[in-house]
């Protein structure tokens, strides 16, 4: 989930960009195509303090600022940055067909973009191939961002996987096939488009009717949520999760790697048990959201590729130093707190990453790194996987302010450490002990689980 800032958590002055990891598109803004395994600071495009949101897709990444500009650079064969042409561009560019159009935030999928403006409505670009736009009759493909035109009240939340996208509206107005049905519920309403998950829904439930907003390429109200007001949704690469006003947190999707916090029938029987025909594909309902009871009372959840993390007590991260961080999916099953000596606050949604990036509590500020480290991403130096929350070396003597992930880049705002005063020598930091465990440690480890994330593909031209 993507906090909205506030006005106390503005960037202070001498913040800094940097980026690191897969870089075979331009992805990291830095003018070339070569990987980068340690952060790399970034031109001033624009004044850093004024950053709002940090995020990526595939091969693209978007930034957008306090003043609602969008800079986005990276692959663009699609069009999925808005810029009106299909060209990479290697630096951070301002979108100027969103000029006079504020932006508040950005989603990034695997090869298209979806905007939501001040107002809240929601645009996209990209690839079409399989409704992910949102724009069921259009082109296959649109370079400059278009209105989705279904979605008529307000949004206040939008997020995008591989291939599917989801919305959250301020009114319950939603698409039904071809015609807007209204509902008296006044917020709170998710819609999804895409057909991202669908093949995790037949494989679910083998000769069952799907749910439209599984199969839909146009939005589409998700079923099984009627009773809950949703303030965020949340996307991985094929699994989808809505945070309510209650702190309840709702997954669906696929589930191979344990994303949705709770065990299936092995992949071999997918077994349908007895259910209520009524209900389309109902078998035993994995196709559509079910709650996860343990992550009552969650502050915040952040998606990424093929597993999650949620903040759990108090009233937010800001607010409560004793708040408790689980993870779900690729890293364990159930939802598992990370030990109490690593207090970690997501800032922003990573996007479609086998990594996780974060940063301590509100009095640490450190950032973090774990997770699929094939190119960099993890910017420690090295190409071998980390298996446990650990700093990024060479930013622990920095502030960290805003991170931003996408499937193979790393993105952070930073605050510098004060210029030591003349006479004094500054202060280096080098990798924490933990930081320094054997790569040949790590790459015994990565021999054992045989076999490879599957969010390499497409990562290396």
């Amino acid at each position: 989930m993507e906090r909205e800032p506030r006005a106390s958590e503005a960037a202070p002055e001498g913040a800094v960009l940097f980026a690191w990891g897969a870089n075979s598109y331009g992805q990291l803004g830095l003018g070339h195509k070569e990987d980068v395994l340690l952060p790399q600071q970034l031109n001033d495009f624009c004044k850093p303090e004024c950053v709002r949101r940090i995020t990526g897709g595939g091969g693209h990444s978007a930034i957008v600022t306090d003043e609602g500009g969008l800079f986005v650079c990276g692959l663009n064969k699609d069009g999925q940055l808005g810029l009106g042409h299909t060209e990479d561009v290697l630096y951070f560019t301002i979108c100027r067909s969103l000029l006079g159009c504020p932006v508040q935030q950005v989603a990034c999928g695997w090869d298209f973009t979806i905007i939501l403006t001040e107002n809240g409505q929601v645009l996209s670009c990209g690839s079409n191939s399989f409704g992910q736009l949102g724009v069921p009759h259009g082109p296959r493909r649109c370079v400059v961002p278009q209105g989705i035109e279904l979605l008529k009240e307000k949004v206040v939340c939008i997020a995008a996987g591989l291939r599917h996208a989801l919305a959250a509206t301020g009114l319950a107005i939603f698409a039904q096939h071809d015609s807007l049905e209204s509902h008296p519920s006044s917020s709170g309403i998710v819609f999804q488009w895409g057909t991202g998950l669908a093949s995790s829904g037949r494989r679910l439930c083998p000769g069952q009717t799907l749910p439209l907003f599984l199969t839909a390429k146009e939005p589409s109200r998700v079923t099984g949520l009627e009773n809950s007001k949703a303030i965020c949704v949340l996307a991985g690469s094929d699994h989808s999760a809505s945070l309510t006003e209650t702190g309840r947190v709702f997954t669906w999707g696929r589930a191979d790697y344990g994303q949705l916090g709770r065990k299936l029938e092995s992949r071999e029987g997918w077994k349908l048990q007895s259910h209520d025909s009524s209900l389309p594909c109902s078998g035993p309902q994995k196709s559509m959201p079910s709650c996860l009871h343990c992550l009552t009372g969650a502050a915040e959840v952040s998606c990424g590729s093929e597993h999650n993390l949620a903040v759990i007590g108090g009233e937010g991260p800001a607010s409560c130093p004793l708040c408790r961080v689980l993870v779900v999916g690729q890293l364990c099953l159930p939802p598992t707190p990370i030990p109490a000596d690593r207090q970690l606050v997501p800032l922003t949604r990573p996007g479609r990453e086998a990594h996780t990036r974060c940063r301590a509590g509100p009095k640490g500020g450190t950032c973090y790194s774990w997770g699929w480290n094939e190119h960099g991403m993890c910017g420690d130096g090295s190409e071998a996987n980390i298996w446990a929350p650990k700093p990024v070396p060479s930013l622990q003597s920095s502030l960290g302010l805003l991170v931003g992930c996408g499937a193979g880049h790393s993105l952070a705002l930073c605050q510098l450490p004060a210029l030591p005063v003349l006479g004094q020598h500054p202060k280096v930091t080098g990798p924490s002990p933990d930081a320094a465990e054997s790569a040949k440690s790590q790459e015994a480890m990565d021999r054992e689980t045989g076999r490879k994330d599957n969010q390499k593909l497409l990562l290396k031209a």
